[in-house]
């Protein structure tokens, strides 16, 4: 095709909608990725040359992902954590695993009443698990996205990016990991906390504190109970919803408190780190600004804090 045929305002790049960005701080965005689609078109028209609108493979790490273009993986399983909330198994080819890194998330994206909607999710599988990953989802009854993966079913493809963020660790990086979080906000720690139980040389100190409703509401709870066994994990609850440590199952009581997350609380359970401790932490904005906020009351500077 000649360069006076080609109808080159068919091939300029769309611009995305807000609800096509997760506003997870994802890089590349999809507005990164537009721009530097739209510099190629502009480069491409100009010299007449439709090959540059190519984009570049990018590579990855070995990764069945690829953080610019959407990859649809095939879901296995869905199965029920709590009445709100589902663990998705997705397929991974030949045996191959995610290729992603600790605490980093991944975008999927969906159609909703004619609008792409993009969010971000961090798969809770091991780093090492091969076939397949899981990611756990929590259904929002009024939200956008959620209304899309409602119709999930086993046998769908799903589509997603990534892998984006991270927490970068070594073992024995710090003498001891406290994990902050709420509802999903586990997510991301739980591959950290398997890496230390599951490498007998890393002996950091574990401390995960889990804010949740309700104990109905807490997820992976054999999961949890089973790493709460190892000589360098303890695991707290601060259930803001319960009425009263007796209607808990014995092994939780001792290591509950009923009510919210309050500065004594912090304060004691700091001061019973074995070691030195770096803190991370995951939930809600609101959440995380104010265990943030906390935590400076305490005399924790920013330096020893990761927020996801």
């Amino acid at each position: 095709m000649c360069e006076d045929e080609i109808d080159w305002l068919s091939l300029k790049p769309t611009e995305p909608s807000p609800a096509q960005c997760c506003g997870s701080g994802c890089s590349p965005c999809v507005f990164d990725i537009y721009q530097s689609d739209l510099e190629r078109w502009e480069k491409a028209k100009e010299l007449g040359d439709t090959s540059l609108l190519s984009r570049r493979k990018v590579e990855n790490s070995g990764s069945v992902l690829n953080s610019e273009t959407f990859t649809a993986f095939r879901l296995i399983l869905v199965e029920r954590e709590t009445d709100d909330t589902n663990r998705y198994r997705f397929h991974l080819p030949n045996g191959s695993s995610l290729g992603h890194m600790l605490g980093q998330h991944i975008v999927f994206r969906g159609i909703v009443k004619g609008l792409e909607i993009q969010r971000a999710y961090t798969p809770i599988s091991r780093l090492d698990t091969r076939g397949h990953f899981d990611v756990l989802i929590k259904i929002y009854e009024h939200g956008l996205m959620s209304q899309f993966i409602t119709g999930w079913k086993e046998g769908d493809w799903i589509e997603c990016r990534g892998p984006f963020g991270g927490f970068s660790y070594r073992p024995n990086q710090y003498g001891e990991l406290v994990m902050l979080c709420s509802g999903t906000g586990i997510a991301p720690m739980l591959p950290i906390l398997s890496s230390v139980t599951d490498n007998e040389d890393d002996e950091t100190f574990i401390t995960l504190v889990i804010c949740c409703r309700t104990y109905e509401k807490l997820y992976l709870k054999s999961f949890l109970q089973e790493q709460a066994r190892f000589w360098n994990v303890r695991i707290f609850y601060v259930l803001s919803q319960e009425k009263s440590l007796g209607n808990l199952p014995m092994s939780y009581q001792e290591n509950t408190k009923i009510g919210r997350m309050d500065p004594n609380f912090m304060a004691n359970m700091l001061e019973t780190c074995r070691r030195e401790s770096y803190i991370l932490i995951c939930g809600s904005l609101t959440f995380n600004e104010d265990m943030r906020e906390m935590l400076k009351q305490l005399g924790k500077p920013d330096s020893s804090l990761f927020i996801f």
